[in-house]
């Protein structure tokens, strides 16, 4: 393309995005397209359907992990001492499976596990998003876009693959919703109530599965955990109550992940988590489908990936999983070491880009590379060894060719682009939410979510980092 023509594709593609929420809140009454590419990143027929087909037994493996309490108990317990947060998580959790009356929720487990497809080893893990897993809708979103761009503007050319993550994703979960609505023969409107963080700019993506369940006839409530604060309460057979709308069927949250999402400040200034840290033990202790529990959110957790990655095939039919099964979920797992004085000096011995060292953090500034790795190991303590991991870094190739890449409204070129390729599944109550689908080799896949950034680059968030919105299209 010429600059002319590929000035107007641009503008083109923009008004699509910002025509079609694909975009992030700039102000109260202002938005800003979400930055994404021109043209799909290639992927082999043989590694998509690997993927599609065996990603759903890492959602049987994690809920299984998420509600085997004693066992990921002893997980996690080794890194509280230096992770205030999981020491809370884990409090949490013990709150609500110590005591009597037990838990009542049905665990909703919506998930995306991340890969990247490595030029050596093929596609591998790179992280499982148990809680706030998002941006399923701007996956589909720009698979739209490109499907677009393909039709008006004859580019891409190719086959691309199919991405109904809101359709999907939506699907799963008014499954559920209707689920608990059925227990109590309820014939009441159905409620899904979504905990969001307050001032949040990226709620267009929430807002379009919002819409996609208003549209099966749910209703949809957003509320932050300050907002739910004494607005909660017990109905009838251990309904859960919000105070002005009545019962609620499904809890979804989209916040939760850091200790900022409970933080309330008293009238003198001083903050406390305990109360809203309150609300999250309150909500399990009710009939409602919840996604993420808390046991999923630890059983998602670094440390325990690295446990799981560390494991042989034999050890991992603990979790519900057949030996072939297992064997299966290995190939997908990459290499993970606990941080040890032994796996320090194998990090020395290796090339400077051979290891990635994660904290246990969620989001974006949670991963050291190259030489920030071993600045970083001479200063832990050992007592801080068990929060963090090693990850044998991943390569995958780059496109063949440049890549076009929109943001804030100007065109850039990438020369190095590699997408990570993240694959939704749902699972309810541990049984497939899509069991009854004619694809019965994927039963709980969900769409897919392509970030792609500059093999360069560390921080391949979409909001928070480098990273772009990419779709797939078939190379063969």
């Amino acid at each position: 393309m010429n600059d002319s023509s590929t000035t107007k594709v641009k503008d083109d593609a923009i008004e699509w995005a910002l025509m079609h929420g694909m975009a992030f809140k700039r102000s109260p009454y202002s938005a800003r397209h979400a930055p994404f590419t021109l043209m799909p990143s290639l992927i082999s027929r043989e590694h998509y359907q690997h993927l599609k087909n065996s990603v759903h037994l890492l959602g049987k493996l994690i809920h299984s992990i998420s509600e085997a309490h004693h066992f990921f108990h002893d997980a996690i317990q080794p890194i509280t001492a230096s992770e205030p947060f999981f020491a809370a998580l884990l409090n949490m959790h013990q709150q609500l499976h110590d005591t009597q009356p037990s838990v009542q929720r049905m665990p909703l487990l919506i998930m995306r596990s991340d890969f990247m497809d490595d030029r050596d080893l093929g596609p591998k893990l790179v992280e499982f998003n148990g809680i706030a897993a998002g941006m399923g809708p701007f996956g589909q979103r720009v698979h739209q876009l490109h499907h677009y761009l393909q039709q008006w503007h004859q580019l891409p050319m190719g086959q691309l693959v199919d991405n109904h993550a809101i359709a999907q994703l939506s699907a799963g979960i008014a499954k559920a919703t209707f689920k608990i609505k059925q227990e109590f023969e309820d014939v009441g409107p159905a409620r899904f109530l979504m905990i969001v963080q307050q001032n949040e700019d990226n709620v267009f993506d929430q807002h379009l599965l919002e819409l996609a369940l208003q549209q099966q006839g749910i209703q949809t409530i957003r509320r932050t955990f300050n907002e739910l604060q004494d607005q909660l309460s017990t109905g009838e057979k251990h309904r859960l109550i919000l105070e002005g709308i009545g019962t609620i069927d499904t809890v979804y949250l989209r916040a939760g992940y850091q200790y900022a999402d409970y933080e309330s400040v008293d009238i003198n200034g001083n903050k406390n988590s305990l109360a809203l840290m309150e609300i999250r033990v309150l909500i399990e202790k009710h009939r409602v489908a919840v996604n993420a529990t808390i046991g999923q959110q630890l059983a998602t957790s670094k440390r325990m990936q690295m446990l799981i990655s560390s494991m042989d095939e034999r050890s991992l039919t603990q979790f519900g999983l057949t030996l072939q099964q297992a064997k299966i979920v290995k190939s997908l797992l990459g290499e993970m070491r606990p941080v040890t004085p032994e796996s320090i000096q194998l990090v020395e011995a290796s090339p400077i880009d051979s290891w990635v060292l994660k904290n246990q953090g969620e989001g974006g500034g949670n991963c050291l590379f190259g030489a920030d790795i071993s600045h970083e190991l001479a200063e832990l303590e050992p007592t801080q060894y068990q929060a963090w991991s090693l990850m044998r870094r991943l390569h995958p190739r780059p496109r063949a060719t440049p890549a076009l890449v929109v943001r804030n409204g100007e065109i850039e070129t990438i020369n190095d682009m590699i997408p990570e390729i993240g694959m939704f599944t749902v699972y309810i109550d541990g049984e497939p939410a899509m069991e009854d689908s004619s694809n019965s080799e994927s039963p709980s896949y969900a769409g897919y979510l392509i970030r792609s950034k500059s093999a360069m680059v560390t921080e391949g968030g979409v909001h928070s980092g480098q990273g772009v919105l990419d779709s797939l299209m078939f190379s063969d």
